[in-house]
């Protein structure tokens, strides 16, 4: 078996029988031809069913000069499910990651903005800007409110659909991880700002492709992971806020801040889409005054 047809075969299996989305399909595809590009670079000749341990650990060792250790013990456990799906498919007959260790990490606590932090943002975005007609001001304002309240990946955010919106109900639906959805509460402040942009969105003349798409550019195409990356880069230049803040900064934020407001770890567990509360539970590490709290008022010997 040569190497491009492992891993045509592999993201077929990903797609099909685990469910994956296409972010995660790439994701794992990437780990595959970073080794790839190793043996082709180093002139090794070698298929995916013959590859040894010993190709392995010096790949690892190679690489590890250029990531960090999150990033190498993501690409080990990348290549470890590659080859466990090629001994389930019976091409090989043991896996050469089985006694290969990730390096020890310590768990890294996710980035947050205060209350302040985020109004001071929301404030910046200037809602008169237009752009080809089209006022992105108040598109801004909308995503950074449903990021900010409804706790959504960005993956998450740019496939959201205006059918997905149950506003009668106070939810909205949204798509996960593995197509898994979700029904997430939504603020009245929040769905007055997406009922603004939706006004707006109503005179842009949109694609077929993108006709259900909540937000859109000026040319009505769905927006890019990308290019909401780039709106908050800018809106915090604009700010003169001296964090780094991404998208999953509010994701992390809002968790953060329903914990500290006494929410119980399940719901948040729930609204996140997090498939383990394990994943959830990194938000009690983060305000470990909040747990004093916690304790002071419910622990009948505090």
């Amino acid at each position: 078996m040569k190497w491009p047809q492992a891993i045509k075969d592999y993201r077929h299996y990903l797609q099909i029988e685990r469910g994956l989305s296409q972010n995660s399909i790439e994701n794992y595809s990437y780990d595959i031809k970073k080794l790839t590009g190793y043996l082709e670079e180093n002139q090794i000749d070698i298929s995916p069913n013959k590859i040894t341990r010993d190709h392995i650990k010096q790949f690892i060792y190679t690489i590890s000069k250029t990531i960090n250790p999150r990033s190498q013990g993501r690409l080990i456990s990348g290549l470890r499910n590659f080859f466990d799906y090629l001994v389930f498919e019976n091409y090989r007959d043991s896996n050469p990651m089985d006694l290969i260790e990730s390096p020890k990490i310590g768990r890294k606590l996710p980035d947050t903005l205060s209350i302040d932090d985020i109004d001071l943002l929301i404030s910046t975005i200037d809602l008169s800007y237009q752009y080809q007609g089209v006022n992105l001001g108040e598109r801004n304002r909308a995503i950074i409110e449903t990021l900010y309240s409804c706790g959504l990946r960005v993956s998450e955010l740019i496939e959201l659909k205006i059918s997905d919106l149950f506003f009668d109900e106070g939810f909205i639906k949204v798509t996960g991880k593995g197509d898994k959805q979700r029904f997430v509460p939504i603020g009245e402040s929040t769905k007055k700002y997406i009922y603004i942009w939706r006004d707006i969105r109503n005179h842009i003349d949109v694609t077929p492709e993108s006709k259900d798409i909540l937000f859109l550019n000026y040319k009505g195409n769905k927006l890019t992971r990308a290019m909401i990356f780039t709106i908050i880069k800018n809106l915090v230049k604009k700010s003169g806020l001296n964090k780094t803040v991404s998208p999953h900064t509010f994701r992390h934020s809002f968790a953060t801040h329903l914990l500290e407001n006494g929410a119980d770890l399940r719901a948040i567990q729930m609204m996140l889409g997090h498939e383990s509360i394990t994943t959830t539970e990194v938000y009690m590490h983060v305000d470990r005054s909040h747990l004093s709290d916690v304790l002071n008022k419910f622990h009948p010997r505090k």
